[in-house]
């Protein structure tokens, strides 16, 4: 029952979905598990880029099957979007296979998101507008309207009435909103979108226990970032689901004893994208450079990400909350030509070192990172395939990021196409 979770253990972009690409010519089975379509993973096939927000990476070979689990948040439109595009492009969406338990966003969950945002101005939490934590919260209120119910029109339109009619009233006199009318949603949904995703819903918990059952190879692709993570992340400024590797088993219905590897992936330095906390936060020409050399703008939104030297004492608690197996480290290649390197190892509160991380936000807000620096390599790592290859300086800051975070780096990756990465020594087949 070979079951791997891929999980970012930073604030997300780290490279997911370039290592669930990688990692999905092993597998049958490629998995969402929670999140929804403010995450963008982006893949390079040769001369051609893809930018996927919903739809698992493993989409892009024949082989697999992918699949939405009952943790994603879907809005139909984007998932009908994201089919064309990729259709048109000579990639078979047939294979993908979407949890009727997935929960829907809605026209009213958008509105909501943008005008929250609007509301809370200078103290915005820097969310996509998507509508993401509007659909989780309706979720755990139990208001939320799932996949499955597109397929009976009694229940939708029962439903969307009896949420609607709040949710105009709370447009209206808490944002000063339009009211939206059911009929024109309840169109939409049946007529437009129920019959382009109904081929694709299916029972997903029972395929993925079939697929394992079967001893064939499962991949849990998490969205987003652990420390973006609802309950483990730098809260409120975090997304409304657990991306960390537990969220796996509930998002798509899986028992831990099921999943036998824990991959993390991280950057070899740290980004972030919105507000909240950032203890090794880099500013100006040297952050510049990063966000240049890194092209670090958002997939979804285009935003530039904020950048900071790697963060040991975050690993540390990532390898924790996440039971990592072992670590892939991306964009080595982006460090080249610097002539020295830092590595926050610790951090300084109220005049006391910490090395694990501040239980109490206030303590994270005001911590001071404190730094070891290491020589950089200053050459050109991109056409690097094998370990003896690597500078002396680039293997020796691999191996203190490993040692500092205590867990095994099993792939550098130093580009962005699906082959430019170097497998470590003692790294797994």
């Amino acid at each position: 029952m070979p079951a791997t979770v891929v999980v970012g253990t930073q604030w997300g972009d780290e490279g997911k979905g370039k290592l669930t690409d990688l990692l999905s010519k092993e597998m049958s089975v490629v998995v969402r598990y929670q999140g929804g379509h403010n995450a963008g993973h982006t893949i390079v096939v040769g001369e051609e880029t893809f930018a996927l927000q919903l739809i698992p990476s493993g989409v892009l070979y024949p082989h697999i099957t992918p699949v939405i689990g009952n943790g994603v948040v879907v809005d139909p439109a984007v998932l009908i979007s994201e089919i064309d595009k990729l259709e048109a492009r000579g990639i078979d969406c047939s294979r993908l296979r979407v949890s009727g338990n997935a929960h829907l966003i809605m026209p009213y969950h958008q509105e909501l998101d943008r005008a929250a945002e609007r509301r809370l101005g200078k103290n915005r939490l820097g969310t996509t507008k998507s509508g993401i934590g509007p659909a989780y919260a309706d979720k755990a209120a139990r208001v939320g309207l799932r996949v499955q119910d597109l397929f009976d029109e009694k229940i939708f339109r029962q439903k969307l009435h009896l949420v609607l009619k709040e949710k105009n009233a709370v447009l209206a006199k808490v944002h000063n909103r339009l009211p939206l009318a059911i009929e024109d949603i309840a169109d939409t949904y049946l007529k437009v979108y129920a019959p382009r995703i109904r081929p694709l819903v299916a029972d997903t918990v029972g395929l993925v226990h079939e697929a394992l059952d079967e001893g064939a190879h499962v991949l849990f692709e998490g969205a987003q970032a652990t420390y973006l993570d609802l309950d483990h992340g730098t809260y409120p400024f975090v997304t409304s689901s657990n991306p960390v590797a537990g969220g796996a088993c509930t998002g798509a219905g899986v028992g831990p004893l099921r999943i036998d590897r824990v991959i993390g992936i991280a950057k070899a330095y740290v980004t972030r994208v919105g507000s909240g906390p950032f203890p090794t936060e880099l500013h100006g020409a040297l952050a510049d450079d990063l966000i240049e050399r890194g092209h670090e703008y958002g997939t979804v939104t285009g935003r530039r990400r904020r950048v900071g030297w790697f963060d040991a004492v975050m690993m540390r608690h990532a390898v924790r909350l996440n039971s990592l197996t072992e670590l892939a480290l991306t964009k080595m290649d982006v460090l080249d030509p610097l002539p020295a390197l830092k590595v926050c190892v610790a951090y300084e509160v109220d005049g006391r070192r910490m090395e694990t991380l501040p239980y109490h936000q206030s303590d994270l807000h005001d911590a001071v990172p404190i730094y070891e620096e290491l020589p950089g390599w200053q050459a050109d790592l991109s056409g690097v395939t094998e370990v003896a290859d690597l500078p002396s300086a680039a293997a020796r800051f691999v191996t203190f990021l490993g040692e500092r975070a205590g867990v095994r780096i099993r792939l550098v990756g130093v580009g962005p196409g699906r082959d430019q990465f170097v497998t470590m020594p003692g790294a797994a087949a």
